[in-house]
């Protein structure tokens, strides 16, 4: 057989596999939202998803409203573009499931058994109600601890810095939260160097966070390099016997302990990767918001004096001084009626959102729309919202693609009321998931943002040191906060 031979007998067997997924490939039935396939096998329309999932959406709607369906890498996925029906998602929870679906990624990526499937009868309802640490007077005493925690890491860290010292902005938010987020939740190991031995653990968690996204995406960890080394070191961190002795343990990571020692079929392996699993989602997004937030005030002047101006105003009104070395203390009202923060910081999230809030379909259903519409759905489908196109829909957020630090103030008091077509936006600002997909930790999350900046102003004068611009990391699109897509050198010195 010669060459051209082989070549079109190749070819042919290429075409005649293509015919197949072809044929084999799915039809939309009567009733159900448009269908695209995509033409690559399987793929379908992942590439194109992957590289701009905005403007694929964006496309998709003009051409088929505001319901569709997408084949992306196996899955079939109905994503929701009008945002008057987010709320109708969220209602459908008896037909539209979360759990399962956090579940299975959660384990998977974390490597405990599944509190579903597994033989931990009642397990998930616990790890829920822990969450109730999260709330009330539980999250101020968490709140404090943070506040005191920033504070001693400044002081011990920073407070030398008399003339301008220059440093990555990422990286400086990055090990200042990731310290302190760490000794508020789990304390201290008394027979350990607290900075170097926190600071190992958080070069570790950077390598294992860059293939997050892999992980997500199902690919095996054995394709992965050293993160599978590197994820079973950081579960070992948090190994009965090495956590026995720390102090300073909070009340929530305290009763997370208890509540897995009364599961005899756990192993000490599973418990730590729990606990693995918390740290991870408590510091996960946490970083990468932090520094949008420090990131965009930076870049605009005239936003970080007024939100310096509000802060000072609040530290004089109360009678406490600012610098290192002052003990400053806010209360949980206090925090809340820093107007122009909160908002600097949900306009940094409204820009740096990348998640995308997913549900599966237990069994087919009529999902029911406004003006006696409805649509059929399937099951085993995923239905989807894609917070960062509201986000960014001229509509609802004038010049959308502009900083403005007080979009969410109007006449000095917090702004919630955005419309689309009219109508009031249940839904307008979306970084923490909806419904029961919500982050039991966005009230925590918050604050620990909120004390990170206002310490950093009170402490520092602080300035960018180059003209060039961030944009998102595109590996975490659908995965919460985006990372920054590079460092940028910035400097700082104590404030006169």
């Amino acid at each position: 057989m010669g060459l051209l031979d082989i070549l079109g007998l190749t070819l042919a067997t290429a075409l005649a596999l293509y015919a197949l997924c072809l044929l084999g490939r799915r039809r939309r039935r009567p009733g159900e939202p448009p269908l695209i396939n995509g033409w690559i096998p399987f793929l379908g329309k992942a590439l194109d998803f992957r590289e701009d999932p905005s403007k694929l959406l964006l496309t998709l709607q003009q051409k088929y409203g505001d319901m569709f369906t997408v084949h992306i890498a196996g899955r079939y996925i109905t994503f929701i573009m009008d945002p008057l029906l987010y709320s109708s998602v969220t209602k459908n929870s008896k037909y539209l499931e979360f759990q399962e679906f956090a579940d299975s990624l959660a384990s998977r990526t974390f490597d405990y058994p599944s509190v579903l499937k597994g033989d931990f009868p009642g397990l998930n309802e616990n790890v829920h109600r822990n969450y109730q640490f999260l709330l009330g007077k539980p999250l101020d005493a968490l709140s404090d601890n943070m506040m005191t925690n920033l504070q001693w890491i400044f002081n011990t860290q920073f407070s030398q810095a008399t003339d301008w010292k220059v440093g990555k902005l990422y990286k400086f938010c990055c090990s200042v939260m990731f310290k302190a987020s760490f000794i508020t939740l789990y304390g201290r190991d008394p027979s350990a160097d607290g900075h170097n031995v926190i600071g190992a653990i958080e070069e570790k968690f950077t390598k294992f966070d860059a293939s997050f996204s892999y992980l997500a995406a199902n690919i095996p960890i054995e394709l992965l390099g050293a993160t599978k080394r590197i994820r079973k070191e950081l579960i070992d961190v948090f190994l009965p016997t090495n956590t026995a002795n720390w102090l300073g343990v909070s009340e929530l990571i305290e009763d997370r302990k208890e509540m897995f020692e009364r599961y005899e079929v756990l192993r000490d392996y599973d418990k730590a990767a729990h606990h693995f699993a918390f740290m991870w989602a408590s510091v996960g997004n946490t970083i990468p918001a932090t520094f949008w937030a420090v990131y965009y005030l930076l870049r605009h002047p005239e936003a970080l004096a007024v939100v310096r101006d509000e802060i000072d105003h609040l530290l004089q009104s109360t009678g406490q001084e600012r610098g290192p070395g002052c003990n400053i203390r806010l209360t949980r009202e206090q925090l809340d009626n820093l107007v122009y923060l909160e908002s600097a910081l949900n306009e940094s999230l409204r820009m740096s959102s990348a998640s995308m809030n997913i549900r599966i379909i237990k069994e087919d259903f009529i999902f029911k729309l406004e003006g006696n519409q409805e649509v059929s759905l399937r099951k085993e489908d995923w239905v989807a919202i894609y917070p960062p196109i509201l986000h960014m829909d001229p509509e609802v957020y004038e010049d959308p693609k502009k900083y403005r630090v007080d979009r969410y103030v109007e006449n000095g008091k917090k702004k919630t009321t955005f419309y689309k077509r009219g109508k009031k936006l249940k839904y307008f600002l979306m970084p923490f998931g909806s419904g029961t997909s919500k982050c039991p930790g966005r009230f925590f999350a918050v604050n620990e943002m909120k004390l990170f900046i206002i310490l950093l102003l009170a402490y520092f004068d602080v300035e960018i040191m180059e003209e060039k611009q961030i944009g998102l990391e595109k590996n975490r699109m659908g995965l919460g906060i985006a990372l920054p897509d590079s460092d940028i050198c910035f400097r700082h010195k104590l404030r006169p």
